[in-house]
């Protein structure tokens, strides 16, 4: 459904922007941790604790309007490289829905349309719960289109080099006297160890994505500065049983024990997010710059991609990739760094769900 000067985008009629959602005022707060925690059995009292993050933005996750922000960035991107195509939007989460979206898409005549989440990497909290809840909608909603989820782009170059010029834009914010020898501390969202281990069709993709990230961006850094620096891949946001083993060091304790060595300065990359979402601007920017500056480090924190222009272009390119593949077209996806490109469509026992097994969008069937 281009036009007939614009790329081939058949067989979809529909794009679909899939993320997590966030609360939007403070009375949403704890239904909202409510959905997010559903059959794990967390008590009320610890909702009511991660809840305190929220309520210091005012009760609002950023999350919404950052998708709101990269909806319209999209649109305006595919509507100016001639695709008419439509860009929907739904959460797992919170408003607007999955399902509200399915339904809106069958009731607009929408037959096929391509996912592409905001997680760039896989495990099953970042990409196989993605494909129950798209298996679910499809599922409540009946003539729901059928459902093609783009592949992660942990390694595009679209989600990489907005990663780089933002950590050259912190290093840049350092002060002279520790800039060259500030540490590049990579931060993503901590995940159970067994959740890990179990990613990806072979196991350990969660880890394996995220190095692959870190050192091509490290090399560009390189690269760029003239510098070799030290750079460490850390966690946050760790939630659950003190008794689950979860992936670590965690961001604030690798501060500790960098200002232990005689580190002076850091600059935090939160190489796991797309956007600023809470655990960007609560655990990074409000937890760990405290520690940093507790500790005496000079420390900069990195912008997420969000609308970068390079970053909003990927989507149009894994469309554009996707959709020649379906038409059984040769094709060389764009990828960066040491791991070839993602398949997108999944492995059967792909990532796992730690609580028993879910139906689930394998990439290509609803």
């Amino acid at each position: 459904m281009s036009s007939s000067h614009g790329p081939d985008v058949s067989p979809y009629d529909a794009l679909v922007l899939l993320s997590f959602g966030g609360p939007e005022k403070p009375e949403d707060v704890i239904p909202f941790l409510e959905n997010v925690t559903r059959g794990r059995g967390i008590p009320r009292e610890r909702l009511e604790a991660v809840g305190e993050h929220y309520f210091l933005f005012g009760g609002r996750s950023p999350i919404n309007d950052q998708n709101r922000a990269l909806l319209a960035a999209i649109r305006d991107d595919l509507a100016g490289n001639g695709m008419d195509l439509p860009v929907y939007w739904g959460n797992r989460n919170w408003d607007p829905y999955l399902t509200e979206a399915m339904t809106q898409m069958r009731d607009d005549g929408i037959r096929r349309a391509a996912v592409l989440t905001t997680s760039a990497y896989s495990s099953y909290s970042s990409c196989r719960q993605y494909r129950e809840d798209l298996a679910d909608a499809v599922a409540q909603v009946e003539g729901a289109p059928r459902l093609d989820r783009l592949r992660q782009y942990f390694n595009h170059p679209g989600f990489i080099e907005p990663v780089v010029d933002a950590a050259l834009t912190s290093l840049a914010e350092l002060s002279d006297k520790v800039r060259d020898d500030a540490v590049l501390v990579f931060v993503t969202h901590s995940i159970p160890t067994e959740m890990a281990r179990t990613s990806g069709p072979d196991g350990d993709a969660y880890v394996r994505q995220h190095l692959s990230a870190v050192e091509e961006v490290s090399a560009r850094l390189r690269h760029q500065t003239g510098r070799r620096r030290r750079h460490d891949l850390v966690y946050c946001s760790r939630s659950g049983s003190p008794r689950t083993p979860w992936l670590e060091p965690d961001v604030n304790d690798h501060l500790d024990a960098l200002a232990a060595t005689g580190t002076k300065a850091v600059v935090l990359i939160p190489i796991g997010f797309v956007s600023d979402h809470m655990e960007v601007i609560y655990d990074l920017d409000i937890e760990a710059l405290a520690t940093a500056e507790k500790l005496g480090l000079e420390a900069a924190r990195a912008a997420t991609p969000g609308v970068d222009p390079r970053f909003v272009a990927m989507a149009r390119d894994l469309l554009l990739e996707r959709a020649a593949a379906e038409r059984g077209e040769p094709v060389q996806p764009e990828t960066v760094g040491s791991m070839p490109p993602w398949s997108g469509v999944c492995a059967v026992g792909c990532c796992p769900n730690p609580r028993g097994e879910r139906p689930a969008l394998c990439g290509q069937d609803a």
